[in-house]
């Protein structure tokens, strides 16, 4: 089997003249590729895409020739919890960068683990059947409205003690505010002392009670969270309360004992995309994403596996998703922000494409700054330094070819986008409907305190061979050749509208 495996790359290294590709790579490790029950987890894979698959003894850095000669569209990751952290993130963030030479990222990429081989097969599994996702549930405000889902209930992390709920398709939401009690808090000063103050607060069980009560009732094929979180507990809004892993199985940590939360048996998409740390599997399959994978069916999982604070990368794939609901899987959604923002990232300087961030400074947030000031000979702007933070810290977990996607809204579908090649031209046309909104596209103003307006976006069905704006045209483009963003593209209704691109 070893020989077999090392013979395949070095086969990818030595074949012919022409250039190697096939869209879907399959990497894992010698050790997985060793262990009997995980290799079944990559010859599932193997099969289910025709997949070549490459193994690596110490980190999959070592594969950059093999993936340069094959130019995949995904990539899966087959690995162990135990292997997986941090550095492991950041490093296949900046590979997946590294095939060509340009700054975007080449492939899309999930990681496929779990509590143990079995639960690593049954991902698999989960994300060979399309899903649509139709009902949700939440911890934050933003999706309040609902619109996206035909059943939706959340808890909310803008007012304390406030939820709601969307019953069915033709319902309208309703909101509830759980009851306020005086509670006495302790403070403890800056020089040692103690002070008391009264507030107004929720009991934390009636949070964790109504989190817990709609987890169960929405059987959700989405689940966003947001407020604190570590490797090891995701907080309730407010802090009032945990939910929590143990033996790869989520409990509420309730003040009079826990409970593990109650499951449909449904495969589910999880975006924890306004916590710290939570996909962060540390080395440990006891941990919070490990969990969420395993008891919580998460066959997609895309979070941040350091602290965060300015958000781009989590809220921005979360804002590409809804926009224009149905147009992009989750995969595409998070990948097209990726590279909008590193786009970004690079008109301000190339040097911040490549600069280790200083994560385990001190200090980050003095450290981080100073960096960022001696490339741009200026004092940064929060965007900036956060660009740089966000750059390879998320997370995705799951078949990066998974059709998993919201179900679309038909009165939103509001323009069209057609490609086509001819010889060495490839004709991007955009028709816009009587009723489309600029706005809308844009990104409908959501969440602006993290992600501003969005371009025109479009994701290729087939990787175009090196395009290139044709000369002669005014369009503002990132362009490669997975994609499309276009940042000026002040459209109108009822308009048709067309992109001119070289190939080769």
């Amino acid at each position: 089997m070893k020989g077999y495996c090392f013979l395949l790359v070095l086969l990818a290294l030595l074949s012919g003249c022409r250039k190697a590709s096939n869209e879907y790579v399959v990497i894992t490790s010698q050790e997985v590729r060793d262990d009997s029950a995980w290799n079944r987890v990559v010859q599932a894979l193997e099969k289910t895409h025709q997949a070549v698959v490459l193994v690596y003894r110490t980190a999959p850095e070592e594969l950059l020739p093999a993936l340069q000669k094959w130019r995949p569209r995904y990539v899966a990751v087959v690995e162990k919890p135990e292997k997986l952290g941090r550095d492991y993130v950041i490093a296949l963030n900046q590979l997946s960068r590294r095939v060509d030479e340009d700054i975007y990222a080449d492939f899309l990429w999930g990681i496929i683990t779990g509590y143990d081989a079995d639960a690593a097969m049954k991902m698999v599994h989960n994300n060979t059947e399309p899903l649509v996702i139709k009902d949700a549930v939440a911890t934050i405000m933003e999706l309040h409205s609902a619109k996206w889902f035909d059943r939706y209930a959340w808890i909310d992390d803008h007012t304390m003690g406030l939820w709601g709920e969307k019953k069915s398709k033709d319902d309208t939401v309703v909101t509830y505010q759980l009851p306020m009690k005086k509670k006495k808090l302790r403070y403890t000063l800056s020089h040692g002392k103690t002070k008391e103050l009264e507030r107004m607060m929720v009991e934390p069980k009636d949070e964790m009670q109504t989190f817990y009560d709609i987890y169960e009732q929405y059987a959700p094929d989405l689940v966003v969270t947001a407020a604190h979180a570590t490797e090891r507990n995701l907080e309730m809004p407010f802090s009032l309360g945990n939910i929590k892993p143990k033996n790869g199985v989520l409990y509420m940590d309730f003040p009079d004992g826990p409970k593990d939360l109650k499951e449909s048996g449904k495969r589910k998409v999880y975006l924890p995309i306004g916590n710290c740390l939570i996909a962060n599997v540390n080395n440990t399959k006891e941990s919070m994403a490990i969990a969420w994978m395993n008891s919580g069916n998460a066959a997609t999982m895309v979070g941040y596996v350091v602290t965060t604070w300015h958000g781009r990368n989590g809220w921005g794939g979360l804002k590409y998703l809804v926009t224009t609901p149905g147009r992009y899987s989750v995969a595409e959604a998070f990948y097209m922000n990726q590279q909008d923002f590193l786009h970004q990232l690079n008109e301000w300087s190339p040097k911040l494409m490549t600069m280790p961030y200083p994560y385990d400074a001190q200090n980050e947030f003095v450290e981080a700054p100073r960096l960022v000031a001696e490339i741009l000979g200026k004092q940064p702007t929060n965007d900036q330094v956060g660009f740089f933070h966000d750059r390879d810290v998320l997370a995705y977990y799951g078949d990066p070819k998974w059709d998993v996607r919201l179900q679309e809204i038909p009165e939103e579908n509001d323009f069209t986008v057609t490609t086509e090649v001819k010889g060495k031209k490839c004709l991007v046309t955009i028709r816009t409907k009587e009723n489309f909104s600029l706005e809308r596209m844009k990104g409908d103003k959501f969440k602006e305190e993290h992600v501003l307006d969005l371009p025109f976006s479009h994701f290729f069905k087939e990787r175009l061979n090196n395009p290139r704006l044709a000369p002669g045209q005014n369009w503002k483009v990132a362009v490669d050749e997975n994609f499309l963003l276009v940042y000026n593209a002040e459209f109108e209704p009822n308009q048709t509208y067309t992109v001119e691109l070289d190939v080769d």
